[in-house]
């Protein structure tokens, strides 16, 4: 069965209080999409490759890879003007039987195991969403004040979250909804249940100065 991974990288870098869009941002000298983009590589040398760009981001993506002499194969496709909307024009290149991964574009920390229970519970199961347990204490704000939930039931998401590409291009077909915060949430309005397979907690989604601290910090560790 064919591997696809649509890599979304739409950000503007306006959190991140930087010029450059995040996923431009240099992580150890090279741009952290590529960083992002070799996880997969690593994973599965057969793997497709499909990475979506705002359209004017699309030319300096190309020269970025130049610059840096890389060269591993992808297909290019142009964004939406909401993640929603991304996703459906990378998902017009994947095809059917298949199993594809969604990934945020700046996430290059996701580990080879995570990847690896996510493609294979969603072969089983039709779907796999990466999660970890939450550390902190949480409150619950409501229109009548604050209270405390149990942090035990709670999950923080991560990506990839990887489908069945049949099913996941049907959810697709949907009308955009606010409530879409991400993959699963499209599925799961077509009726069908999400898997939660176990994440890792580097896995982290660099947006804010913070987290490029942490990532540089990752990689002297990792080397």
């Amino acid at each position: 069965m064919q591997f696809y991974v649509v890599i979304v990288a739409g950000g503007s870098g306006k959190r991140m209080g930087a010029e450059v869009p995040k996923q431009f941002l240099e992580l150890a000298g090279r741009p952290v999409l590529m960083h992002t983009i070799e996880r997969f590589k690593a994973f599965n040398e057969a793997v497709e490759i499909i990475t979506v760009l705002p359209e004017d981001q699309l030319r300096h993506w190309l020269y970025l890879q130049e610059k840096h002499s890389f060269s591993i194969p992808q297909t290019l496709v142009k964004g939406g003007t909401a993640r929603f909307y991304s996703v459906r024009n990378g998902l017009k290149f994947v095809n059917s039987p298949g199993i594809v991964a969604i990934h945020d574009g700046v996430r290059p920390f996701v580990s080879d195991d995570t990847i690896k229970r996510c493609f294979e519970t969603a072969e089983k199961k039709g779907n796999a969403i990466p999660a970890v347990t939450v550390a902190e204490s949480l409150r619950i704000v409501t229109d009548t004040g604050n209270h405390p939930i149990n942090r035990l039931q709670v999950r923080q998401i991560q990506t990839p979250q990887v489908f069945s590409a049949e099913l996941l291009k049907k959810a697709y077909n949907q009308c955009y909804r606010p409530e879409f915060t991400d993959d699963a949430t499209v599925l799961e309005s077509a009726g069908e249940v999400i898997n939660l397979v176990e994440g890792n907690r580097e896995n982290i989604k660099i947006t804010t100065p913070e987290d490029l601290l942490i990532s540089r910090a990752f990689l002297s560790v990792i080397k």
